[in-house]
């Protein structure tokens, strides 16, 4: 192996060990003294939890190991090292953390009591006989952020989340239904578990908010942040607009020939990919060089190549 792949590694690895331990603090400190349950086997396993004392993490990694082992038997070799290592990460920090913390909320407004107060609307603390005021919209975000986080870090690493997305891959196989969709509805599955046991309205739809927040924070640490747009320019005008994305956009493109569908001529369609600084000057001088231009505007996740992002060596 050598240096640059050596060193690959140890940061995927870094990232994988920094994810699982953030997981283990959004999952303790923020999830389950507020008794919710955003989807996968921890939300499913803080429910238990709560319900029938035992650890979050064993009850964990009692779900986890035998759907790895059924994932692999039914769906083939698919979860790598690093995914065994991350479910093994995630269970030993969750039991550390839960061990010597307890299931103390980190975000509360007001003092943790003995008995709760009349007059206020107080949440017990699973186990420990404490009470406390909540803050449920603070808490949702700050634990949103570190779960986005947590499971963006473990994907960029090169594992998988595992768990309950094993179910939904084996009702992919032997469905039509989307993979999408089947994770969406195991989710929500675990979500309402949270309604049927505590009786508590307010608790699905905060695991719901948290997993919005959660999703769009994973987005932007596994594909970052989009700065670029790709545009589709469709002109009689090519050598006007060509000569400006050259000359004063600094930028390259590719000119493509296409049919129009309406009468069959032959349209020429310029594919360039700008800064959103210069789309803005594009959008604002394309009148100017054809007023009769066709743009189709589209968000660019990722762009690689010369000028850009550079490719990933294997």
């Amino acid at each position: 192996m050598n240096k640059t792949k050596l060193k690959q590694e140890f940061y995927a690895y870094l990232m994988l060990t920094v994810g699982s331990a953030l997981f283990a603090i959004g999952d303790v400190m923020f999830v389950n003294p507020y008794l919710m349950a955003p989807g996968g086997t921890y939300g499913l396993s803080n429910v238990l939890n709560t319900v029938w004392p035992w650890k979050i993490s064993l009850y964990a990694i009692c779900m986890d190991i035998p759907l790895l082992i059924v994932g692999t038997w039914i769906l083939g070799p698919r979860f790598g090292v690093k995914t065994v290592v991350s479910t093994l990460l995630i269970f030993a920090f969750t039991f550390v953390l839960e061990s010597v913390w307890g299931y103390n909320p980190l975000i509360f407004d007001g003092k943790i009591a003995d008995a709760p107060i009349e007059g206020l609307s107080m949440v017990k603390i699973p186990h420990s006989g404490g009470w406390f005021i909540p803050d449920y919209f603070l808490n949702t975000v700050v634990a949103g952020l570190i779960y986005g986080a947590a499971i963006g870090l473990i994907f960029k690493s090169g594992a998988t989340s595992g768990g309950s997305d094993i179910i939904s891959m084996i009702l992919h196989k032997y469905t039509k239904v989307s993979l999408g969709t089947l994770v969406l509805i195991v989710d929500s599955c675990i979500t309402l578990t949270t309604l049927i046991a505590f009786g508590d309205i307010r608790l699905p739809i905060y695991s719901i908010l948290l997993i919005f927040i959660e999703s769009k924070v994973i987005d932007l640490i596994v594909e970052g942040r989009s700065n670029y747009k790709t545009a589709f320019v469709v002109t009689d005008k090519t050598e006007e607009v060509r000569n400006y994305i050259l000359n004063e956009l600094h930028r390259g493109g590719t000119c493509l020939t296409g049919e129009g569908l309406y009468q069959g001529n032959e349209r020429k369609v310029i594919y360039v990919t700008l800064t959103r600084t210069d789309l803005i000057k594009l959008k604002s001088d394309l009148h100017q060089l054809d007023p009769n231009a066709f743009v189709n505007i589209m968000e660019s996740a990722e762009i690689m190549g010369r000028g850009f992002k550079p490719i990933p060596q294997e």
